[in-house]
Order: C-alpha cells, then sequence, then structure tokens
C-alpha cells in the first residue's frame, strides 16, 4: 500500500442519528476510501424524524479544530455542511483563505430533511458573500437553490438557470440537484461552470429512506476530489455512489431512513 493517503476533510454538523451530517460524510470518506477527518460546528440532537435541538460551537473552537488537523495532518480536499450562523461562516471562510484551500466542497445546509432550520436566515448574506467565492464547488437542492438564486425553480430549464445566477457569487462550478424536482421521471442533476451545461441522470428510486443525501453526494465528491479526479468526473462518481446507496437504503427508525453508505462492500 502506499504511503499516500488522500486526505478528505468535513467542515459540519453533527447528527445523533449517524444518518446525515459528520456521521455521513465519513461513512462515505472511508467507501471512497481516502483519510477522512472532521471539524463540529454545531451539536444536533436528531433522528430519522426530526431536529430535537442544536447547540452551536464558539466559532474560536471551530478555527482550533481546523488549525489542528491542516497544520499537523494536512488536506487534499475540504467539505462544509451544515454551518448554522454568521460566526461560524466567517470562521470557516477565514481559514479557508488562510491555508489556501482550492478544492473546496460547500454544501449549502439550510434545512433537514424533515423541515427543521439548520441554517440562520441572517447568515444566508455571509455564505454568499464569503463562503461560496472561495468555493471550487457549491451543491445546492433545489430548495437552496431557489433561495440562492431567488427565483422558483420547476423545470431543468429552471435549474439552468439558477445555476447561472448562483454562480455570480463566485463559486467556479455550480450543482443544482434536482431530486426535488417531482415532474421529472428521472433525478437529474445540473452541473454548470461558467461556459457549458453538464446533466448527470439516473433513475428516480421511489423510496422514504433518503436521509443525509446532500451530505453524502457532496461527501463523495470531496472524496473524489481529494484522489485528484477533476470536477467533473468527481460529480460523475459521486452521483453514481449516491445512487446506488438510495437504491440499497433500509428502513431504520420511524421516519426518513439512512443511506446504505458500504453497499459496494455487500
Amino acid at each position: 500500500m502506499s504511503t499516500r493517503i488522500p486526505r478528505a476533510l468535513t467542515i459540519a454538523g453533527s447528527d445523533s442519528g449517524g444518518g446525515a451530517g459528520i456521521q455521513a460524510d465519513l461513512k462515505t470518506f472511508t467507501a471512497f476510501k481516502v483519510f477522512g477527518m472532521s471539524v463540529l460546528t454545531s451539536i444536533t440532537a436528531q433522528n430519522t424524524q426530526s431536529v430535537l435541538g442544536i447547540s452551536d460551537l464558539p466559532p474560536e473552537f471551530v478555527e482550533l479544530q481546523i488549525d489542528a488537523v491542516i497544520s499537523d495532518i494536512g488536506v487534499d480536499a475540504v467539505k462544509t455542511g451544515m454551518l448554522s450562523n454568521q460566526g461560524i461562516i466567517s470562521a470557516v471562510a477565514r481559514k479557508i483563505k488562510q491555508y489556501g484551500i482550492e478544492k473546496l466542497v460547500v454544501d449549502p445546509v439550510m434545512r433537514a430533511k424533515g423541515g427543521n432550520r439548520l441554517l440562520r436566515s441572517e447568515a444566508e448574506k455571509a455564505l454568499t458573500e464569503k463562503l461560496l467565492p472561495l468555493a471550487l464547488i457549491v451543491t445546492p437542492n433545489i430548495p437552496e437553490a431557489e433561495v440562492l438564486s431567488g427565483m422558483t425553480i420547476s423545470s431543468v430549464e429552471d435549474m439552468k438557470e439558477a445555476a447561472k445566477s448562483i454562480k455570480f457569487f463566485g463559486p467556479e462550478y455550480v450543482l443544482v440537484k434536482g431530486g426535488h424536482l417531482e415532474s421529472a421521471q428521472e433525478a437529474v442533476d445540473i452541473l454548470y461552470g461558467g461556459k457549458e451545461f453538464y446533466e448527470f441522470r439516473a433513475p428516480r428510486v421511489q423510496t422514504k429512506n433518503t436521509h443525509g443525501t446532500g451530505c453524502t453526494y457532496s461527501a463523495a465528491i470531496c472524496g473524489s476530489l481529494a484522489k485528484g479526479f477533476d470536477v467533473v468526473d468527481s460529480v460523475k462518481q459521486a452521483k453514481d455512489y449516491v445512487t446506488e446507496a438510495i437504491k440499497k437504503s433500509f428502513s431504520l427508525g420511524k421516519g426518513h431512513g439512512p443511506l446504505n453508505h458500504f453497499w459496494e462492500f455487500e
């Protein structure tokens, strides 16, 4: 085995139920055979049904975790997930700039599967002004893309227009995920890099067990980038991985069950 191990860092909130957040990210990194590290931003009391409570960590301690990881182990790619307030977003952006992180995946987590708000409304401006300009790729789902673009999305063409709008915030690539587009027979995701659009299609899987899909998708992109793949190939690999993880998801708990992160090992 080579001593050169790809390193991926997730900066996100925890999910005590294990299906999303830091827990999903680390499972995904393992599935992609990269060394996963974590910086916690918030602790949630969460299960498959709802978020019962959220406790944010101080921004200074978020920064300290980032310093601890990068100054010693280093990173090849970073993803962000739940960054619930303006102070945490500002802290993360400062460290991304300080360490010159180029492979940054920003998953603009705004709400949990059950509808609970995970990003305070006053923090949305900090997200678009401070973090998105630093991103190699930002990965909003349709509800998030509607907030970021200020438009209603009801078709693939709308997804493309939203991607164009979000690109103005400064990320190199925008991936608008189409899982919420119920009018489409397939799950269509649109990737835009400023010149052309790429479409990634997969059969729509009829299941309620989709808890952690967004976290898993962005972590898969991050893991692939850490291994040296380009953005287009990383999105393709992540799309294929997530599709199978949903197909082979399982019922656990009383609400939206988790994905099967280790379907390839079965």
